[in-house]
């Protein structure tokens, strides 16, 4: 692929080294409130005002802090930060005499910079924070293990006049989607891109999440981006992937690997997607299927050969996708964080920053309690973490660790119970079981994608592909 469809995303300006250095050793001892304090501190800087030359009387940490306070506790006004700041100060900062248009100006001008990067430096310090805990047991071979996923942002609020006359459902109270990559190993995001579009197809903006992945990175997709052109792209780029079957989609095998029909319908298969001469993709890929209490599940790789990936892994890789996705939704919801509440564009994309930075180290907290604990992160209760690691930590104390606390008294307070993830009935394959492929079967050969409409991303992979 040319370095011109595949750019890199703009980098981001780096915090400070002190600052840096002593938010991750927070984030290592789990202490979320010293992590926002130091992080914000960095990308904050204050600066005089305009006027004058005189200090703001809102200082940067101070503001931000009040925004950070105010998705902490499920505000559904923006009126909440000037509250906060006015009626009971921001951790160490004293109340501020300032009126909610002046809050309000502030926060239209600072934009969304400060956010980004500090969600940016966030996901950057538990990518190394939660490195102790990161499982590389699972797909071993792939130095890097990622899920692609998107998401349409729930209706926001009907406040402005523009928007009170708009029926429920009405696609102009969606502000947009989410784009997100996922790292699988340590159950975190690493990056999210805003798309204002909710139409938008998710192909459309795979490349620029995809842009920065190492060469044999393993990437979890869901139905959504499926394409023959676009997984074609990716396995030319020396990229694995692991995707859902999109029912009523044509194939002819090439050779069985393992086949029972009597229990279950398991299947371990080489074929090729697209029987027919208008629609056929390039690279021929590997079919596993397993039928279940709970229905057929069909997953396809360009992972060809069973032992490196087989379908045990392939099935826990659909579990951990699930999982992080199921968290970043339970986190979004709990106390109406899933409201937007505002409606005007720049207001809601600070709300949107904000949850996501609470998100991440919420689910950063979640993986190092299991960590400890040596237990599975499905058996930490996300809701209870979500809900009381706050008056932990403020009991706690300034600065201090309270992740000891819920690894040693976690179990006798329910936060570590066991998991209620009804498990799937996996079949055992012995490798004796595997018959091997003919060594001269061919797995590749002359493409033909299909222009569908709707699909502005397989359009383009099509036409650059000839």
């Amino acid at each position: 692929m040319s370095a011109a469809r595949w750019a890199p995303a703009p980098v981001p300006v780096p915090v400070p080294v002190p600052a840096a250095l002593d938010a991750a050793s927070a984030i290592q001892a789990g202490d979320s409130e010293h992590v926002i304090r130091t992080l914000v501190a960095g990308r904050a800087p204050e600066s005089p005002s305009a006027r004058g030359g005189r200090p703001r009387i809102v200082p940067a940490l101070a503001l931000w802090g009040g925004v950070r306070l105010w998705v902490v506790h499920g505000c559904t006004s923006r009126r909440a930060v000037w509250r906060r700041l006015t009626q009971h100060g921001v951790w160490s900062y004293p109340r501020v005499a300032v009126r909610d248009e002046a809050v309000a100006r502030r926060l239209a001008r600072a934009g969304t910079t400060v956010l980004e990067a500090l969600f940016v430096r966030v996901c950057a310090l538990l990518h190394t924070g939660l490195a102790p805990w990161a499982d590389h047991h699972l797909a071993a071979f792939a130095p890097d293990m990622v899920a692609l996923d998107e998401t349409t942002l729930d209706p926001v609020a009907r406040r402005l006049p523009s928007l009170r006359g708009l029926p429920p459902g009405d696609d102009r109270l969606l502000p947009g989607k989410l784009g997100a990559v996922c790292d699988l190993r340590r159950q975190v995001v690493r990056t999210i891109h805003y798309h204002p579009n909710p139409q938008q197809n998710e192909q459309a903006g795979a490349r620029a999440l995809l842009a920065d992945l190492a060469p044999g990175t393993l990437i979890v997709a869901d139905l959504g981006y499926f394409g023959l052109a676009w997984f074609d792209e990716l396995t030319d780029a020396g990229v694995a992937w692991v995707s859902r079957l999109r029912a009523r989609t044509s194939s002819a095998v090439l050779h069985t690997f393992y086949a029972r029909y009597a229990r279950g319908d398991t299947r371990d298969q080489l074929l090729w997607l697209g029987a027919y001469r208008a629609d056929r993709a390039k690279h021929a890929v590997r079919l596993l299927q397993l039928r279940t209490a709970q229905g057929r599940h069909r997953y396809r790789t360009n992972v060809r050969a069973p032992q490196p990936l087989p379908l045990a892994a392939v099935v826990r890789l659909y579990g951990r996708r699930w999982e992080i996705e199921s968290a970043f939704d339970l986190v979004k919801t709990h106390r109406k964080r899933h409201l937007l509440w505002a409606s005007q564009p720049l207001l809601l994309l600070q709300q949107l920053w904000a949850v996501l930075i609470i998100a991440q180290i919420l689910l950063a907290r979640r993986w190092q309690v299991a960590g400890r604990a040596g237990v599975d992160p499905l058996e930490v209760s996300l809701p209870l973490l979500i809900e009381w690691l706050p008056w932990i930590a403020r009991d706690s104390g300034d600065g201090e660790d309270p992740l000891p606390f819920l690894v040693t008294r976690g179990r006798a307070a329910g936060y570590i119970r066991p998991s209620r993830r009804l498990a799937l009935s996996l079949p055992t394959i012995l490798p004796t079981q595997i018959r091997p492929p003919p060594p001269d079967l061919p797995l590749v050969r002359t493409p033909r994608y299909a222009r569908r409409r709707g699909s502005p991303h397989q359009q383009a992979s099509a036409s650059a592909l000839g």
